[in-house]
């Protein structure tokens, strides 16, 4: 992730699990992705996800996790501009070096 090397945030690179459900999954659901090492559940990948499959394109799922449920006091603080900031932080450094292989590829 040297791409992300600039970026004063901390970033975590890793499988996340995609559910309409996280209240109704059942415990065996939940232990399997434990052990599977998820660190995260988030509810708006399904749709690119089942996109990408359909049409057989590539899809790339940035993640910006604010809460842990509401277990801990302040959980739902998503920082400036309710994450907007961090999250646009995280997306140029990608675009920048996204254009950087592309002008490289291009170069040959």
């Amino acid at each position: 992730m040297q791409v992300f090397s600039t970026v004063a945030l901390p970033i975590h690179r890793g499988p996340s699990w995609t559910t309409d459900e996280p209240f109704r999954e059942t415990a065996a659901a939940i232990e399997r992705c434990r052990t599977s090492e998820i660190l995260a559940v988030e509810m708006e990948a399904a749709a690119p996800y089942a996109f990408a499959r359909v049409r057989r394109r590539p899809v790339l799922c940035f993640a910006h996790v604010t809460n842990q449920m509401a277990v801990v006091e302040g959980d739902f603080e998503k920082g400036e501009a309710d994450g907007s900031a961090a999250s646009l932080t995280v997306l140029a450094a990608a675009a920048r070096a996204w254009r950087g292989l592309a002008a490289g590829a291009g170069a040959e």
